[in-house]
């Protein structure tokens, strides 16, 4: 249920707001158990994703490295790699 939250931190370009919803959005999901929830749970499951979405934006913005950025096209080639190795037969 978590394979979309990723490492936002220290990337060129940064991370969108749309990597940081989709992260916000598995952790809710771990979190409460579900994927989608009851229409009376709806508005408290939004708003946890919307809340935990600012707060990971304002964390991501403000983490300081000394570490060169990493390139999204290299990390995702890398993670390929070792999805192949591991899901060899």
């Amino acid at each position: 249920m978590c394979r979309n939250i990723r490492p936002l931190n220290n990337f060129e370009p940064p991370a969108t707001d749309d990597e940081v919803t989709a992260a916000a959005l598995q952790f809710v999901r771990k979190v409460s158990g579900t994927t989608k929830p009851s229409s009376v749970n709806q508005a408290a499951f939004d708003r946890a994703v919307h809340q935990i979405a600012d707060i990971t934006r304002d964390l991501v913005d403000q983490l300081v490295t000394t570490a060169p950025a990493k390139n999204r096209e290299v990390e995702a080639a890398k993670a390929r790699e070792r999805a192949a190795l591991r899901y060899a037969r």
